[in-house]
Formats: C-alpha cells, sequence, structure tokens
C-alpha cells in the first residue's frame, strides 16, 4: 500500500522516493548471447535494414509517451499516488539478479558516447538455468570480480536464467535514505523458487507463486548501480537475496523470494496481488511476535534471514482503511473491463495483440514445435484481400473473450445510511454499503473496527443490529464468498484471469492515451467512481493528508537533485520524469474542468475570456488575447500560438538543464475548441504586482527592458548550446540594457529564492518567411517561392531542429572553405585571401544536391581528408589563442568566419539574436554592424528552409529513407527537418513538381490529407467555441456529417429547450466559457465548410485545393472516408462509436448524435528524457552498425535497464530498445528471445502509441516474422493479416510498405502451400514495388523472383519463365553479368526450362500413348520452410553475409578508417551539448540505426563485403 501508510514528514520525499527504481524490464534479456568460442568462429556482420519506420530509431512521436508507475489496475488507489514511496516493486520477490556494473560514470566521452565492452568480460558468464539448484551463487555466475576496471572497459553484465517471460523492475532504495546507497552491486543470480510461467503454469506451481500485478520479473530483483570511488573503479559485493516463509490465514504457507534491497511495504503489495491473498489489505507483518515497520528495508530487519517465518496479521480497521479496501475489492472486480481504457482514465489504454496471438507466444512455441505443417485455416478476411474495397471500422477493436467480465455482484455501492450517527460511530461502525448480489438478493453490510458483517437495514429502515447469519469477516471477500455462490465461484476465475494477463496489458501508461473509436457500452454502477466524481479528488487526497500538491516545489526540488554520477542522475531523471507525469495529469484534468464551468474563476467579475483559474496549485488562462497584449502580434490568433510556442521554449531549457534556472511546468491542453494553458505557480507570484516582480526582460514587448547581472550569468551558459546571440536593446528612455533571450523572455525571483524564466515564446528566431518587414529585401530563392507572405499572427519561429541544421551546414562550409584556401595557399605560397572576401555566402551557393558536402571526406580520401584535418587543428589552435599559429592561417580561418556569419574571427560560431526584427524592439546606433549582420542570417536561414530541408525532405522521400504512414508521421518527419506544418503546401507543391511525382504518390496523399484534416480542424475549434455543452452531440455529428458525409443536406438536431433557456440564459454575464448560446452552428452546410476548408487551406498553407465536396476530394486525390475520419478525430479529441458508417448514402446522414460518444482533451507536454540511457542505446546502435552484436546487444540491454529505471516500464523509447533487442537476438539465432522481446514491444506500442499507430503497423510485421521463425505459422499469418488491416485503415493500399506486407503474407501463404492466395499478394507486391521504385528496380527484381516461385510450385512454368525473365533481365542490367544475382537468376531459370520441358515430354507421352503411358513421377515439391524463411529474412532486410577472417580483418580496417575520417569532419567542439541534428541519432535507424545506403536494397551489389 504505497501511500496508504505514508505521514505528513514524508513530503519533502517527494523528489527521492517519488520513485524508487524499475530496473530492468525483462532481466531475462540480459543473459550472455553467445558464448566467447561461438562468438569468434562466425563473426556475421550483417547490414539489416528495418523497413524504415516514420519515427525511425528513437525519435520519440511528438506525443511521446511516457511512462508512470508500473501500478497495475489492481490498486489504483494506492498507485497514483505521488509519491508512492517504493512502487516499482511489488514483484519484488524472488532471487535478486545482477545490475550490469556500470562503467563508474558514463559521461559521454568524446566518441559520442561510445562503450568499448571486450567480449572477455562477456564471455565467461554462462546463463543460469531456470532449474538451476538453489545454491546462492551457482558457478561461474558468482563473479565475484572485486574490481572491475572501468578504463578498460569491461562490464560485467550478470546473467540470469532466460525465463519464460522477464517482467518488471523492482524497487532500488528506500524513500527514507536521501542518499543512494553507495557502491553496491549485487552480482550472484539465484533461480527464484518457482518461475513465473505465463499461461498454462500448473496449478500447484500458480498457487506457488501467485503473479505479481506487475508481476515479478522471475522474482528477481536488483541492486543499486555502483557509484565511483578513486581511480575509476566499482566494487562490487555479493548481496544476494532469500526465501522467507509467509503464514497468512487460512492458506498454506508458502515461501517468497526476497532481497535485502527491498522495503517491507513491497512484501505487502506482492501479497496484494497474489491470487490467494488479493483480498487482504490491512494487515501487518511480524517477525517471532514483532511488528515490522512498512518503510523499513528488509536487511536492516534483526533476525531475518533464509527461512525465516513472517505472520500476516490482521489489523483493525479506520474509516481511510476500510475505504482503500472497498476500493480495492472493486479493483479486483473491474481488473479485466476495458472500460477505463476506453474512457481514458487513469492511464489505461486499449491492447489487441492476446486476441490474435490466443494468449501467450512463449509457451505455444513450445507446444507447436514438433506438429511443423499442422493443418491451419489461412483464409483472410474478404476486406483483407488485395482490391478490396471495404473499410470496415468494427475490427479494428476486436472483442476480447475475457471482456464479457463474469458478474459476481450486481451493485456495490456505499448505502445512503453513511456516515454512522455518532452512537453507532462509539460501536466501531466505519461506514455501510449495499449489495445486490447476482441471485438478486439485497444487503446491507457494516464495516467495523474488526471487519465486515451483515447488518439488518433496507433501503427505507435503519436498522445497524448484526443480521443473521452473524458472520464477522475480516475480507469483504469472504463475506461475499459465504452469502453468494455465484460470487465465490466466478470471483475465483476472474482472479485466476487476472494473474494470467500479460503485464504490460495491465500497467499504466505514462501519459493518458485516448481512443477515438469505442463500443457502445453498458453504464454500470460503480461506487468508487462516483466518490471519485463527486469529491472532486483535488490531487489525491487520500493519499497525502491535508494538503494538495505543490506542483511548483516538486518540479524545482527534482530539478536541484544532484547529478555528479549514474546512481545520481537516475534516481533525478526518475523523479523528473515522475513529477512530471504527475503534473500532466493533474493540470489535463483542471483544465477540463476549467472548460466545463467546474471551476470558479480568480476574477469572477470580468468577462469570459479573460478569466483566470487556480485549482489544485496550478494556474489556468484561457488562450484569447485579454489585455491587446498581442495587438501587434495578431491578438487572439496569436494568443492561441504563444501558448505552444512558450511550451517548446519550456521544452528546450528544460533540455539544456542549467543549475540554478528554472522553468515553470507547463502544459497546453486543447479541449472543446478552448486552448488552456496551465502553469505552475511561483511562489508569491499572486501577491505581487507583475511590474515589482519582473527583474529581466520586458512585460510590454521592450517598450521597459530591465536587465539582472545574475540573469544573464545563467542564460549565457544556455546560449552556446541554444544559438542565441547576448545583445543590446534600447528602452523607453533610450538606456541600453544588455540581454541575452528576446525582450519577452520574463525573469522572476520567486519567494523561495529561485531564478525562474517564463514566456519564453520567442527563444528562437522569427521566420522571416511569414513575417514580412517593409524595406527588407529576401534572398532569391524565398521571393521564387512567393515569400514573404502575411501569416495570421507575428510570432512564426523557425524551429529549433532548423537552426541546428542551419548551424551544421555553415559549418560544413566554413570547413571546406578554409580547407581549400589551405590548398590554395600551399600550392602557390602566394598569399591571396581576397579571393573569399565575397562577404555573405547565401546557402544556396553551396548547391543543396550536394548533400552538404557529403560528410565531406568521402570525396578525395586522401587529399580533402587531411586538408580538414589541418583545419580542426588548426581552428583549435587559434581559438585557444596561444599565438603560435601563423598569421597566413589566422588570415584563412578569419575569412571562412567572415564568409559564413560567425560572430567570433577566430572560431566557428553562429548565434542568432531572437530580438531581430521584433515590433517594437530598438537597437543601439554602435550595433548596427551587428544587427545587419543578423539580418542577413535570419534571411540566410529562411533561403536554406526552401533551398536544403523541403528539397531534402521531398529527395528522402523519393528515396524511401522515410516512409510516413498517416499525417501525424508526415508532421513528425518535417519537424525532425526543423519545417514547420506551415509549410505543408510548399512540400507539396514541390512534390507535384517532382520529376518523380509518381513515386511520391504516397507523400501527396498524407499530405493533402493532412491538409485537409488540418483546415478542417481551424474551423471545428471555432465551430465549437459557439456550442453550449447540452448540444455538443448534437453539434459534433452534424459536424462529421457535414465534413465525410455524402447525403447534400444534413439536418441539426438543437437541444429540445432550446427556446426557454434563451431568455434565462441573457443575464448571466459569469458564464463558463463553453456555454455561449448561440446555435449559428446548427446552420452550417456540407457547401459552406468545404469552401471554408478550401479558403483556409489557400489562407493558411498556400494551397490550392480543388474540390468543393467530400466525394470530389476523395474522387480527386483517391482519399478514404474512413482515413479522414480518423484523422480529425485523432486532432480533435473525438470519440465516436464502434460501427459501420455509410459514408456514401445519399439518403441518410452517416452520423446521428447517438454516435459521438465524447470529446477528449488533446494534451501538449514536455517530455523528459533518461540521458544516459540514450547514450548507451546510441552507442549500441553504432556496435551493431560495426558488426558487434555481441557488444551492442549488451549496451542495449543496458540501456533498457537504465531506461526502465527512469521511466518505468512503459514507454515509446523502451519500445525501441525491444525491438532492436528482438531483432538482434533473431539474427543471433535465439528465436525464443527474439519472440519474447517482440511481443513486449508490440503491447507497448499499442499501448503508449495507440493500437492503430504506424510504429505498432511494424511491431507486428516483425513479430509476424520471429513466429513464422519459430514455426508458429498461423499465429504468423494473423499477426500479418492484422497488419494490412491496419495499414488499410490509417492509409489504403497505394504504399510502398504495403508490398513488403504483401511480399511476406504472400511469403508464408506460399509455404503452407496456398498459392493461389499467395499470388494474389504477391502480384500486388509487384504492382506496388513497380510503381513505387520503378520497373527496373532491384525490389522489382526480386519480386519477380517471388512471383515465379509460386507459379514454379503450382507447375504453370510458362508464366514461371515469364517472371523470372523479367527479374533476370534487371539484374543483368543493374548489375552486369558477372554478379552473383546475375548468375542465381540465370540458373533458375535453366532449372525451369528443364522442368517446363519435362513436362511437356509427359504431356506428349501422354498425348501419343494414352492411358497406358509410363509417366515418370513429376518432381513438384513443396517449399521448404527453410527457404520460405530464407527469402522472409531477405525481404525484410535481415542478411547473414559469410565473411572468412581475411574479410573480416579488412572489414574492420575499413571501419576503423571510414571512423577516423569521420572524425576528422566532426563538428562542434566538445564542450557543447550534442546537437538535434547530429548525423544521426533521430531519424534514420528503423532498426539498427542508418546503414549504408546499399543495405536499402538487400540484393545490391555493395552488399557482397
Amino acid at each position: 500500500m504505497a501511500w496508504a501508510r505514508v505521514c505528513a514528514s514524508c513530503c519533502w520525499q517527494l523528489a527521492k522516493a517519488v520513485l524508487p527504481t524499475p530496473t530492468g524490464v525483462g532481466a531475462e534479456e540480459r543473459t550472455p548471447l553467445l558464448s566467447s568460442s561461438s562468438a569468434n568462429q562466425y563473426p556475421r556482420p550483417l547490414i539489416l535494414r528495418g523497413p524504415g519506420t516514420p519515427n525511425a530509431g528513437f525519435s520519440c512521436s511528438p506525443n511521446g509517451f511516457t511512462s508512470n508507475d508500473p501500478l497495475s489496475g489492481g490498486h489504483k488507489e494506492v498507485g497514483r499516488s505521488a509519491d508512492s514511496s517504493s512502487f516499482w516493486g511489488p514483484e519484488a520477490t524472488g532471487a535478486s539478479w545482477p545490475t550490469a556494473v556500470l562503467l563508474a560514470d558514463l559521461e559521454q566521452d568524446s566518441r559520442q558516447g561510445e562503450c568499448a565492452l571486450s567480449g572477455a568480460a562477456l564471455a565467461g558468464l554462462a546463463p543460469l538455468k531456470p532449474e538451476a539448484s538453489q545454491s546462492s551463487s551457482s558457478g561461474p555466475t558468482s563473479c565475484i570480480r572485486a574490481r572491475v576496471e572501468a578504463e578498460a572497459g569491461t562490464r560485467d553484465t550478470g546473467s540470469t536464467g532466460p525465463g519464460p517471460e522477464g517482467w518488471l523492475p523492482c524497487c532500488h532504495g528506500s524513500p527514507e535514505t536521501s542518499e543512494p546507497r553507495r557502491g553496491q552491486l549485487l552480482t550472484a543470480p539465484e533461480p527464484p523458487s518457482v518461475m513465473l510461467l505465463n499461461g498454462d503454469c500448473p496449478e500447484s506451481l500458480k498457487k506457488e507463486e501467485g503473479a505479481a500485478e506487475p508481476p515479478r520479473e522471475n522474482g528477481l530483483d536488483e541492486g543499486e548501480p555502483g557509484d565511483e570511488t578513486t581511480g575509476q573503479e566499482v566494487i562490487v559485493i555479493q548481496d544476494t537475496g532469500f526465501s522467507v516463509k509467509i503464514l497468512a490465514p487460512g492458506i498454506e504457507p508458502f515461501s517468497l523470494q526476497v532481497s535485502p534491497q527491498e522495503m517491507v511495504q513491497e512484501i505487502h503489495q506482492v501479497l496484494m496481488d497474489r491470487e490467494d491473498t488479493c483480498h487482504r489489505t490491512c494487515f501487518s507483518l511480524h517477525l517471532d511476535g514483532n511488528m515490522l515497520d512498512h518503510f523499513s528495508e528488509l536487511r536492516s530487519v534483526e533476525g531475518l534471514q533464509e527461512g525465516s517465518v513472517l505472520r500476516v496479521v490482521e489489523e483493525p480497521y479506520t474509516v481511510r482503511e476500510a475505504r482503500i479496501h472497498v476500493r480495492h475489492v472493486r479493483d479486483l472486480l473491474k481488473s479485466l473491463d476495458p472500460s477505463d481504457a476506453f474512457n481514458g482514465v487513469d492511464c489505461n489504454s486499449l491492447s489487441f495483440l492476446s486476441v490474435f496471438t490466443d494468449g501467450d507466444l512463449g509457451d505455444s512455441g513450445k507446444r507447436k514445435k514438433g506438429l511443423e505443417m499442422d493443418p491451419i485455416d489461412c483464409t483472410p478476411p474478404e476486406y483483407i484481400l488485395p482490391g478490396s474495397r471495404e473499410r470496415p471500422l468494427c475490427p479494428l477493436q476486436p472483442q476480447n473473450r475475457d471482456w464479457k467480465p463474469l458478474q459476481c455482484l450486481k451493485v456495490l455501492t456505499m448505502s445512503g445510511w453513511n456516515p454512522p450517527p455518532g452512537n453507532r460511530k462509539m460501536h466501531g461502525d466505519l461506514m455501510y454499503l449495499f449489495v445486490i448480489t447476482a441471485e438478486d438478493r439485497q444487503v446491507s453490510i457494516t464495516a467495523s473496527t474488526r471487519g465486515f458483517y451483515l447488518n439488518q437495514s433496507t433501503a427505507y429502515h435503519f436498522n445497524p443490529k448484526p443480521a443473521s447469519p452473524r458472520f464477522l469477516s475480516h475480507s469483504l471477500v469472504e463475506l461475499l464468498n459465504q452469502i453468494s455462490p455465484t460470487f465465490k465461484k466466478n470471483f475465483a476465475v476472474l482472479q485466476k484471469k487476472r494473474v494470467q494477463r500479460h503485464p504490460f496489458e495491465r500497467i499504466a501508461t505514462p501519459f493518458q492515451v485516448y481512443s477515438w473509436t469505442a463500443p457502445q457500452a453498458e453504464h454500470a454502477m460503480d461506487c468508487v467512481r462516483a466518490e471519485d466524481a463527486y469529491t472532486s479528488r483535488l490531487g489525491y487526497e487520500e493519499h497525502i493528508p491535508g494538503q494538495t500538491r505543490d506542483w511548483n516545489e516538486e518540479l524545482q526540488t527534482t530539478r536541484e537533485l544532484p547529478r555528479k554520477n549514474l546512481p545520481e542522475r537516475l534516481l533525478r531523471e526518475r523523479a523528473i520524469f515522475k513529477v512530471h507525469s504527475d503534473f500532466t495529469a493533474a493540470a489535463t484534468r483542471g483544465a477540463m474542468a476549467v472548460i466545463d464551468g467546474n471551476v470558479m474563476a480568480i476574477n469572477p467579475s470580468e468577462e469570459t475570456k479573460m478569466q483566470m483559474f487556480i485549482w489544485n496549485n496550478i494556474f489556468f488562462s484561457l488562450g484569447f488575447d485579454v489585455r491587446d497584449h498581442y495587438k501587434d502580434f495578431g491578438g487572439d490568433v496569436a494568443a492561441y500560438v504563444a501558448p505552444t510556442n512558450d511550451l517548446n521554449g519550456v521544452r528546450t531549457y528544460n533540455a539544456v538543464d542549467v543549475e540554478g534556472l528554472y522553468t515553470l511546468g507547463t502544459v497546453v491542453v486543447d479541449y472543446r475548441g478552448y486552448r488552456v494553458t496551465a502553469q505552475s505557480i511561483i511562489p508569491g507570484i499572486l501577491e505581487r504586482d507583475q511590474e515589482q516582480s519582473v527583474i529581466y526582460g520586458s512585460i510590454d514587448f521592450g517598450k521597459t527592458v530591465v536587465s539582472h547581472p545574475r540573469y544573464l550569468e545563467l542564460l549565457e551558459r544556455t546560449s552556446r548550446p541554444l544559438k542565441i546571440l547576448r545583445h543590446r536593446v534600447l528602452n523607453d528612455r533610450d538606456e541600453e540594457v544588455e540581454l541575452c533571450s528576446s525582450v519577452e523572455c520574463k525573469g522572476i525571483i520567486g519567494n523561495d529564492g529561485r531564478h525562474y524564466i517564463l514566456d519564453l515564446l520567442r527563444t528562437f528566431p522569427p521566420d522571416l518567411n511569414f513575417l514580412p518587414v517593409p524595406g527588407e529585401e529576401l534572398p532569391e530563392e524565398c521571393t521564387r517561392a512567393g515569400f514573404p507572405r502575411a501569416h495570421r499572427h507575428k510570432l512564426c519561429c523557425l524551429r529549433q531542429e532548423l537552426v541546428d541544421a542551419f548551424v551544421e551546414h555553415r559549418y560544413l562550409l566554413f570547413m571546406k572553405l578554409a580547407a581549400l584556401q589551405l590548398m590554395q595557399q600551399k600550392a602557390s605560397k602566394v598569399e591571396n585571401p581576397t579571393s573569399l572576401e565575397n562577404g555573405d555566402l547565401s546557402p544556396s551557393e553551396s548547391k543543396p544536391e550536394d548533400p552538404l558536402g557529403s560528410e565531406v571526406g568521402s570525396q578525395e580520401e586522401g587529399g580533402s581528408a587531411s586538408g580538414l584535418a589541418k583545419v580542426k587543428e588548426l581552428a583549435e589552435t587559434i581559438a585557444s589563442d596561444d599565438g603560435t599559429a601563423d598569421p597566413r592561417s589566422r588570415e584563412v580561418i578569419r575569412n571562412a568566419c567572415k564568409a559564413v556569419g560567425s560572430i567570433s574571427s577566430t572560431a566557428f560560431d553562429i548565434r542568432f539574436n531572437p530580438d531581430i526584427f521584433s515590433p517594437g524592439v530598438r537597437f543601439p546606433e554602435s550595433c548596427q554592424d551587428e544587427v545587419r549582420d543578423q539580418k542577413q542570417l535570419l534571411k540566410d536561414a529562411a533561403a536554406f528552409l526552401l533551398s536544403c530541408q523541403i528539397p531534402g525532405l521531398v529527395k528522402d522521400c523519393t528515396d524511401h529513407a522515410v516512409l510516413p504512414m498517416d499525417g501525424a508521421t508526415l508532421a513528425e518527419v518535417m519537424r525532425q527537418r526543423g519545417i514547420n506544418m506551415r509549410y505543408l503546401g510548399k512540400v507539396l507543391d514541390l512534390v507535384l513538381r517532382s520529376p518523380a511525382r509518381d513515386q511520391l504518390d504516397h507523400i501527396y496523399k498524407i499530405g493533402i490529407g493532412e491538409l485537409i484534416t488540418r483546415s478542417a480542424k481551424h474551423i471545428f475549434k471555432t465551430y465549437l467555441q459557439g456550442v453550449e455543452l447540452s448540444g455538443l452531440s448534437a453539434a459534433i455529428s452534424h459536424f462529421l456529417n457535414c465534413f465525410l458525409s455524402s447525403y447534400p443536406n444534413p439536418v441539426a438536431h438543437l437541444p429540445a429547450d432550446e427556446l426557454l433557456s434563451k431568455k434565462r440564459n441573457k443575464r448571466r454575464k459569469n458564464r463558463p466559457p463553453g456555454a455561449a448560446d448561440n446555435t449559428a452552428w446548427a446552420v452550417m452546410t456540407p457547401q459552406e465548410l468545404w469552401k471554408n476548408i478550401c479558403q483556409e487551406a489557400k489562407n493558411y498553407f498556400d494551397f490550392s485545393l480543388e474540390c468543393d465536396s467530400v466525394d470530389q476530394a476523395v474522387e480527386t486525390y483517391g482519399l478514404q472516408k474512413i482515413t479522414l475520419l480518423r484523422e480529425i478525430s485523432l486532432k480533435t479529441g473525438i470519440q465516436i462509436l464502434l460501427k459501420e458508417y455509410s459514408f456514401d448514402s445519399r439518403h441518410k446522414p452517416a452520423f446521428t448524435e447517438e454516435d459521438v460518444l465524447n470529446i477528449f482533451p488533446v494534451v501538449k507536454h514536455v517530455n523528459p528524457k533518461a540521458s544516459d540511457a540514450f547514450h548507451f542505446f546510441q552507442s549500441g546502435q553504432a556496435k551493431v552498425q560495426q558488426g558487434f552484436l555481441k557488444e551492442g546487444c549488451e549496451l542495449i540491454n543496458e540501456a533498457l535497464n537504465l531506461f526502465n529505471n527512469v521511466y518505468g516500464a512503459m514507454h515509446v523509447e523502451i519500445c525501441a530498445c525491444l525491438r532492436l533487442l528482438a531483432r538482434l537476438h533473431y539474427i543471433m539465432g535465439d528465436y525464443a528471445e527474439a519472440l519474447s522481446n517482440q511481443q513486449k514491444a508490440v503491447l507497448m506500442s499499442e499501448r503508449v502509441m495507440g493500437i492503430e499507430h504506424p510504429n505498432t503497423i511494424q511491431e507486428y510485421m516483425h513479430l509476424a516474422l520471429y513466429c513464422f521463425a519459430s514455426s508458429q505459422l498461423s499465429t504468423a499469418l494473423s499477426l500479418l493479416y492484422r497488419a494490412r488491416y491496419l495499414m488499410l485503415l490509417v492509409f489504403g493500399e497505394d504504399h510502398p510498405e504495403m508490398a513488403l506486407l504483401d511480399n511476406n503474407i504472400g511469403l508464408v501463404l506460399h509455404g503452407v502451400m496456398e498459392y493461389d492466395l499467395s499470388l494474389r499478394f504477391l502480384e500486388n507486391a509487384l504492382a506496388v514495388s513497380t510503381k513505387y521504385h520503378g520497373p527496373k528496380a532491384l525490389k522489382v527484381a526480386l519480386s519477380h523472383h517471388l512471383v515465379a516461385r509460386v507459379y514454379e510450385s503450382k507447375a504453370e512454368f510458362r508464366s514461371a519463365l515469364q517472371h523470372e525473365k523479367e527479374g533476370y533481365t534487371i539484374y543483368k542490367t543493374q548489375l552486369g553479368e558477372d554478379h552473383e544475382k546475375t548468375k542465381e537468376s540465370s540458373e533458375y531459370l535453366k532449372c525451369l526450362t528443364q522442368q517446363a520441358v519435362a513436362l511437356q515430354r509427359t504431356m506428349n507421352e501422354i498425348y501419343r500413348n494414352g492411358s497406358s503411358a509410363n509417366i515418370p513421377p513429376l518432381k513438384f515439391t513443396a517449399p521448404s520452410m527453410a527457404s520460405v524463411l530464407e527469402q522472409l529474412n531477405v525481404i525484410n532486410g535481415i542478411l547473414f553475409i559469410p565473411l572468412s577472417q581475411k574479410d573480416l580483418e579488412n572489414l574492420k580496417a575499413e571501419v576503423a578508417r571510414r571512423h577516423q575520417l569521420q572524425e576528422a569532419s566532426k563538428n562542434r567542439d566538445k564542450a557543447e551539448e550534442p546537437m538535434a541534428t547530429e548525423p544521426e541519432p533521430a531519424g534514420a535507424s528503423e532498426d539498427v540505426g542508418s546503414q549504408p545506403q546499399a543495405a536499402k536494397d538487400p540484393s545490391s551489389p555493395s552488399l557482397q563485403g
């Protein structure tokens, strides 16, 4: 009961206790993979292509969901608590497992955080089998290597048995200890007493281990990562787990594996979750008659050792404990009910994987091994077949068998007789419950201090005397078991099912994910839900006695935690993450309450738009221009975008993370057409006037400006990573004031003495393409594209990604110029520097086609690389200014600096002044030169966006380096390149003009759909503001009819009492924002809406849509109505009923009021990152790319543990980690491990990104491949069919990724001898590949070959020959006669010809001799599974290349040489933060990072080593 027993004194611990550690979802993943010998025998570097996911690799999705406490549904009441002190670890029972000894302090060193691991360190650890004897250290695994030299780079990854599934992490450190424990690393893993089997484990076992709610990592617990001692070494201390015996009333004693690190309360948690003890909440544990303290660590308990007996002793109830007990029982009854996920509450979300895998994959694999060719039904549903026009909605959320919940009770609710009168209180009555059993018996129950019993009250008559049978039970469940046989039976079955579910299906996600469709659910009585709604659980009163949470204090305190070494950083990042996710949840609830009119304004006398609110220590304001604050910037429109700009600023300053500089917790919520900004409150700000508070910046956009030395010093530290120039401006008295941010940025010192900055809406420089300034000329690239264009507001800023890309681009230019000059000097020995003084170089001069000097080094590798190395050395010498550089070299650097617009003449340093072109800001005379240069720099940046970034994006799409599948993934791809969404029209124009227009068809469709739905969203926003609450569903269904239905004149249904309410409302000045009276929305027509959409697209995106109705749009642009419905619902938060809509009917509208179920908020917030884990992840990816699979696997396992440490069990980044691990295990031949990791990746992607997110579709495809490899053919097929259905829904058939999917399906069907079906899919794949890659592409050749193989199996040799010839021709023209692919194809042609000839002979024989013919049997072989799997690997980009030892040496030398070249051209000095556009973490890797271009096409020439 984490918080259930915390007292008020624990509040400071928020920072520390907020989150004890989740470590390592999947300790099982940490088994060393290959023994050293096997690793050396077959060194197989491999090239992997992940079928490019939209958010490849690690770039988090815009709404990057992140993780909360992995508390299952079972214990919301304790789980949702802020600082459940050690709440990651109910599962902490069972042997302790070793944490890898971390490099004492893994700062990201100069090699971008790469970490060499010696193979030897890993090789010695043999995997520990689950069956191993119960000794505390078995053989080599105890690995008490007392010292691990960090310098040597060895790391010691403990191995645990590869148990059936590895689950959740366990807690680290108690809330009491403010310091993390030092240097304790446990190493000897112990087999748990009972393995946790998912699904069908024998009953006896189940009783023993009682899967914990977030079940235990096979009972393995985790120690503290070590702390550094002198000399960078880590001391390893052996600290093993032990088992204790638990004696609980009414059940057999059982043993439980625990670790000394755990706290007593974690044992409580496990007991509340076990199937046989889950109904107890109010108990204590006693050892030898002494009660154990809830928050003490087990190792501090005297006399607790192996074999000790802990007694479960029932404690007397209090009102609080009784309520917690009832809540817990209700949660157990609802544990399989998905309604919380459909309603978007308590961080529940949906997952459907188990419907398609029939339970758990791990076990079924073992069962099906022998029966490889079971007859399986392969027929896909009609709507999935290629060419089907039908796009049903219902299969999106198939009904799960478990969801028809077993009814245990009809009603369980609080009785109307509460609270007990005084005289009953004195008899120990705490509260009364009313129950109707499944047999329709109505009973009244008293909760007293001693437990629960029946009383004699009825609905109308109060009689608190005990009723007969006089049965007093300490647990409500036991009482109900007595009075209702149905309850007894069903409750037992329910708990059995509950503990069988995969933990990832029930752990809460960190941020709420909403579903845009839901089935019709009947509304059931629920006492806890009702109580929550009416007691307005402000924050979490039931957890923190007598106070709401001080969000600001929590957010800032967590930032102040120490961060010198890894354990401290992990603790700090975990605390920051946890508080942020809690704050986001509270802010979202508050914002909805504000718009729904449930919160009193702090300035109630003002008009609605101007009101501000405080609720739960959070300040809420509406996105309207209240006091003409944004008059010069675009009024209400500017006030609407300012909060998101501000949020981006907060995000950026948080990422730079300067000590001593504080930002406010900020969340932006769009709900019912209103934008609400939620902010934490600076202490003291409400008592003072704003003018007095602001000591830095300006409150009136630059008229009065003040500065402060401490702020300048703090902001100076952010100026380099953020590229912000320190500059001077004039105030209204013409005095010069120095700033290091934009003027709007305000500095306020709170009453707590902290330096806060707020209003960060102009953190980045303005976007001149959308800010016409009289008298300023833009570069030619801009004017050619029709810029500058007036936008609706003047707050358009460049994105941070663009600023970084621009600086990167300039840096390469700088290096090239300097190298060129040095070479000229060398060649001529004549000084002739004037050649370069041509002022500012516009980016267009380095042609966009030249991919930024193609990493410079790869040109003439010798000459220019050494030149660049010299430049680098020279630049460093001059920057250090020790006078050793000769004057001519200084001249070279100075010229290069001047040419690229650097602010320093001795080193490359580009920064922007965010106040340039800001209305009302004036600069002193003395700065005019600087201002002129800055203006030029901004113009160049605007031109760079148009001449490099947008063409670069289109080129990447043409090459299929990025494969967006829906609006969100397209937006993300644009944002990664720094292109704002307002450029969408320009991107589409360029796609239209592209020579490869056909290959960009999918991009064009997605872009048009995004443009239409975004325009519709803008209109919907203002449309909704005029709707009062009673008309909401009518208004939304009317809008959807106008937007999507072919019915020509839909009529809106006004609420029935419209006429009566009109008169009354006139007098109410102070209505909630959403209660406008007008019914203007009711008169909208489809024609008018579509006219407005086209107008909006022209005004906002500068793109002309040619359609005046939805049918015309669908016709002209090839869109799907179901896709448009999904996009608009996701963007606006609408939830609709899951049913089939007849969009095309001209006789009745598609939507009725009943079809709109809900409207959810759309929430934007900061996503705190796990930095150390990310460095590990990147180093792991780098290792894998170099072919060091085992080391890569180790690093990624380590990253996984650290991610779990920070985020808990559920997070997008953990999902990427699991996917990559699965792929690595698959390549290394460990299919079971691959399957287990990929299953978790799919579940997590469904839960945190959405069940039909493009990322989830990718995960389904990977899982299907691993299922096929594990001989689970029918599962593989149903997963592929699911992926195809989702892709049809999200985009449609005509997508390059569909070719890959159809090839997969076709191959699997070929493997199970369904030739005709197989052909349908393979021929569709061939058609799609031909369209998107051109008829001469190698992918198309491979497609021809696959089709030929199926025709061969059908003995249709003519068709087979025809296709193989096509393939052969492509190989011959692309690769030449001598390439082995060409030879293979030619061999296959011969073989086919022979078979065809043989067949012909046989036929002739039959014609000649009739039935007496002597026919040699023809050999038609069914394809072997191995050959099908080989082809599957090829099309999924997994290639195994056998290499000789000599090849390997050459390859390693090549890798090293490339590494040096990259080093030479590596930019940016090391002090700087890693840039967002550093050559690759974000966008390139689907699975294993960006591989050489060759790898994209499995059959291309350069693969052969």
